[in-house]
C-alpha cells in the first residue's frame, strides 16, 4: 500500500520555518471523527493525543489548553493555571474568527494570534505527542520541546 503525501497545512509550514522535524499523519479515509476514533485510526496510544481547546477568562482573556483526547478539561483547575477566577468555553462560532481554524481541526500552532497555551502535565511523559495538524484529517507529530520552541506552552495539571 503507498503511503499517499498529505496535503500541506500552515501547521507543518510553520514547523519547517522553525526547522524541527515532525511526523504528519492523514487519516481523512478513515471516517475518524472524535479524538478516541483518531487514536483507533492511527494505531496510537491513547495518553499521548491532544486535543487543542480554546477558552476565554473572566477577564474576557482567550486562553488555550491542550488536554488528552479521553481527558475533559477541568475549568477551575484552567483557571487556577492562568491566574483567572473563572474560565469558560467559546462557542463553536466564535472559533475561526478567533483562531482561523474550525472546531475539529484546531492547532495550537498558527492560530490568527498566540494564546497563552497550557498542556496537560503527562504531555512530558511522552517522546512525542500528537495534536491537530490544522484541518480536519491530519494529525502532527513531535516533542513537546519542539512544540515549546514554536508556542510557549506551559503544562500543568487541568483535567
Amino acid at each position: 500500500m503507498k503511503k499517499q503525501k498529505a496535503e500541506k497545512t500552515n501547521v507543518m509550514r510553520v514547523i519547517e520555518q522553525h526547522k524541527l522535524s515532525y511526523q504528519s499523519h492523514d487519516y481523512t479515509a478513515t471516517g475518524a471523527i472524535s479524538g478516541m476514533e483518531v487514536v483507533e485510526a492511527l494505531g496510537q496510544e491513547l495518553g499521548r493525543m491532544f486535543k487543542t481547546l480554546v477558552t476565554q477568562g473572566a477577564s474576557k482573556e482567550h486562553y488555550v489548553f491542550m488536554v488528552p483526547v479521553d481527558g475533559e478539561l477541568n475549568l477551575k483547575k484552567a483557571a487556577k493555571a492562568v491566574g483567572e477566577k473563572s474560565i469558560a468555553m467559546i462557542k463553536s462560532k466564535e472559533l475561526l474568527p478567533l483562531t482561523g481554524y474550525i472546531h475539529g481541526g484546531c492547532s495550537p500552532i498558527g492560530m490568527k494570534k498566540q494564546f497563552h497555551t497550557t498542556i496537560h502535565h503527562t504531555a512530558a511523559e511522552y517522546e512525542t505527542i500528537m495534536f491537530s495538524g490544522g484541518k480536519i484529517g491530519c494529525q502532527i507529530e513531535m516533542s513537546l520541546a519542539d512544540l515549546q520552541k514554536i508556542v510557549p506552552v506551559v503544562t500543568a495539571d487541568i483535567i
